[in-house]
This record gives structure tokens, C-alpha cells and sequence, in this order.
């Protein structure tokens, strides 16, 4: 337990796991948590060891609901099992969480019983990513900028005005962060473990929380996306939504995807884990998109809904009939359901901050943001090294992996 004051009012918390029926009930009152807190998201990641943990004041009694919430996930050392003592240590990672509600709590309360349980539990590290955004570049800037090849870095544009309040909360979950002892993460242009510092976000809402109007989201793309789109359109696709038996065809075009593009796939059972843990909890769904021409599977995509938030999470193509623009069909499909689901963004992953035109992950960030996706900088994944020494060894080897 940990006694926290506050105006000279004095509130005790403490840490203990949660069912994953009390961490749903939750969670249903977030609705911009990530889906990687959602607590069945450990069935598919199966190499981690997985706990719900809620925070609570003490003083509200047994039947009380947390303040706070966390998905954490648990992995040893990648040491040989020569070396018992070190090996049963582990990585503690929170990706998008502790999940709370800052009128109802703050970081200098929570945060340090869930460090004393999370060292009591063996972690050497603590790796948490609070769900945040520090900073926000427009589309159509951040793609101009790396056409013209004048600026080095997203970090050196000017960024769109921020909320007041948001930006007081962050700056502040800063201030807390580095008192508590957590260490910044160092600037990259590179994709290191974990979560991107920088996303690429379609904003679907407007300044007042309204729910855009479809076309006003594609007028956000550059004119050859918006040509490629509306050809989609035209060229004789068939979009469908798949279930489970579809995933062996979604997955052997994803295998002939990372053949082409030279990047090492996942395997079919992850996501047909994915499918199934996402769609039966309440808070989400997991969608299998597919574009057909006549028999041909041209095209499919995995998409995420949770709350207001949808994400594109993976996709894949065929090198035939590029001309029919598959891909792009079940972009704007994707769009037109995050609409009609009223979500605030949609997701289209990480990208670098990097604006050399021939820095090997621009092409990425030139497509991204020529779909109309701003550029969201978060707070990023901190660290909080319990063990120093293990800490600095964990990430040397993670760094050469």
C-alpha cells in the first residue's frame, strides 16, 4: 500500500490483480483504451506471462472499482538457464497503459504501488507506455516537408495548437515520470521494441467531437490517393468481410507480402488467435477485410475496433492487377466504418520522424501521411531500470537483435 496526501487529505492505494471480467467492466468506461490492454490480448501473445492489475483507493472499501488499470506482460531474461538466479527475472511491459482517468487519478499516485508490486513480482525493468499525445503535425505539412527535403526531422516543424488542458496533463505525466525515476525515451529515427514513439493518425472527428463528414476525411489525402481511391471504385472489386475460415487465404497473400517486401511474417495461428481473443471480448472486433476480383483474393486487411479508436493493423497484396487499386478499396472501406462506428482516429501504425527523403523508412511516412494521416508524437515507452545493471544488458541485447 501506498499513502498518498493531497491537500492534507490523506488517501491510501493499493495494488492486487483483477478477474478479467473486472478488468473489462473497466475498461468499458475507457473508450480510447488500446486493445493491447485489453485483458485477453495475453492469448495471442502466448510467450509472455500476462497479469490484470487494478489500482484502488483503500479506503473505499472491498467492493470498490479501481482508479487505474494494467495489462501487464512478463518475459524472462534471454539468459542461458546456467544462470537460475538472473534467469527468473523479468521484463515487466505495459504497451498503451496503466489505462485511468486523470480527474479521477493521477500518475504520483498510482504509479508507485504498481512499481512496489512489480518488483515484488521480480521484474529488473519496468517498460510502460501511457497512452498520450505530446504533439501533433498536420498531413499535409509533414509530406510537403519531406518533399522538399529541407528539415532533418518531424520535430523541427511547427505542430498543430494544442488542448490546453491535454498539454497541461502531459507535461505534467512528464514532471511525475522523471520524479519517480523513469527515464525518457532516447530520440530515434529508427523502429526500436515495442510501440513507435510516432504515429500516423487519421483524425475522423472535429474540434467540437463531431463525426466528419466522409468526403471532408478523403479531401485530406494528396490528389494521386484520392484518384487511386476513387478508381478502386470502379474497377470491378468485390470488398467483403472474411471470418476465421477465411485466415489460411488471408495469410498465405500476407506470407506472399513479406516475401516481396522482405520482412519476416507472423504465423497463421497468431492470427487466428488474434481473431478469435479480440472478437469475444466486449470491448472490440477484430475485422477480416477482402478484395476480390472475379475468384482473384487481390487484397485483405486486419482491422481493430475498441471504443473510439480503429487501427489498421496489417495488410497484404497481390502483385497482380495493381491497376485495380485493392489496397486502397479497403482503405476507404476501413474509413467508412470507423465513421459509422463514431470513432475518433484511425490508426495506420508507426512511422519515423526522420524527413531525409532517402532514409530508408520514408516511404512509409510519405504513404502514410498521403492518406491523410497526421503525425502523432506520444509520450513514448519509459523505463524504469529496478535493476540497473540487468536493465543496461537487456537493452545492449535487444539493441543488436
Amino acid at each position: 500500500m501506498i499513502e498518498h496526501r493531497d491537500s492534507g487529505v490523506s488517501a491510501v492505494y493499493e495494488v492486487r490483480p483483477i478477474s478479467l471480467e473486472e478488468h473489462t467492466r473497466f475498461l468499458a468506461d475507457q473508450p480510447t483504451a488500446s486493445f493491447l490492454q485489453n485483458p485477453r490480448w495475453p492469448a495471442v501473445k502466448k510467450e509472455w506471462q500476462a497479469q490484470s492489475l487494478g489500482v484502488f483507493d483503500a479506503g473505499q472499501g472491498a467492493d470498490a472499482a479501481p482508479v487505474a488499470a494494467a495489462l501487464v506482460l512478463f518475459r524472462r531474461l534471454p539468459l542461458p538457464a546456467a544462470v537460475p538466479v538472473l534467469g527468473s527475472k523479468k521484463l515487466a511491459y505495459m504497451a498503451e497503459g496503466p489505462v485511468m482517468d486523470p480527474a479521477v487519478a493521477d500518475l504520483d499516485q498510482i504509479l508507485p504501488p504498481l512499481i512496489t508490486h512489480l518488483k515484488s513480482s521480480g521484474a529488473f525493468l519496468i517498460r510502460m507506455g501511457l497512452p498520450s499525445v505530446l504533439r501533433r503535425w498536420e498531413a499535409k505539412e509533414v509530406r510537403r516537408a519531406l518533399a522538399a527535403g529541407e528539415n532533418t526531422s518531424i520535430e523541427e516543424l511547427d505542430p498543430l495548437d494544442a488542448d490546453p488542458a491535454s498539454s497541461t496533463q502531459t507535461s505534467r505525466w512528464q514532471q511525475q515520470l522523471r520524479a519517480l525515476g523513469f527515464k525518457a525515451p532516447a530520440p530515434s529515427t529508427d523502429f526500436e521494441a515495442g510501440q513507435p514513439q510516432f504515429q500516423a493518425r487519421i483524425p475522423l472527428t472535429d474540434e467540437a467531437g463531431a463525426t466528419l463528414p466522409l468526403d471532408d476525411v478523403l479531401a485530406r489525402m494528396d490528389q494521386s490517393s484520392r484518384r487511386q481511391t476513387k478508381k478502386s471504385t470502379r474497377s470491378e472489386l468485390t470488398v467483403s468481410v472474411g471470418d476465421d475460415s477465411d485466415l489460411p487465404a488471408w495469410h498465405a497473400l500476407y506470407a506472399e507480402t513479406a516475401d516481396r517486401d522482405d520482412f519476416t511474417g507472423r504465423p497463421l495461428a497468431y492470427f487466428q488467435d488474434m481473431y478469435r481473443e479480440l472478437n469475444a471480448s466486449p470491448l472490440s472486433e477484430c475485422t477480416l477485410y477482402l478484395a476480390r476480383f472475379e475468384d482473384q483474393l487481390l487484397a485483405a486487411a486486419i482491422y481493430v475496433r475498441q471504443g473510439e479508436f480503429a487501427w489498421y493493423v496489417y495488410g497484404a497484396s497481390s502483385s497482380e492487377e495493381r491497376k485495380r487499386y485493392a489496397p486502397r478499396a479497403l482503405q476507404l472501406r476501413q474509413i467508412e466504418d470507423s465513421l459509422a462506428a463514431g470513432c475518433q482516429w484511425y490508426d495506420l501504425g508507426g512511422l519515423s520522424p526522420s524527413l531525409d527523403p532517402e532514409y530508408p523508412l520514408a516511404g512509409l511516412t510519405r504513404f502514410k501521411t498521403t492518406m491523410g494521416a497526421d503525425v502523432v508524437q506520444t509520450l513514448g515507452e519509459w523505463d524504469y531500470p529496478v535493476n540497473p545493471l540487468l536493465a543496461k544488458a537487456f537493452n545492449l541485447y535487444m539493441s543488436r537483435r
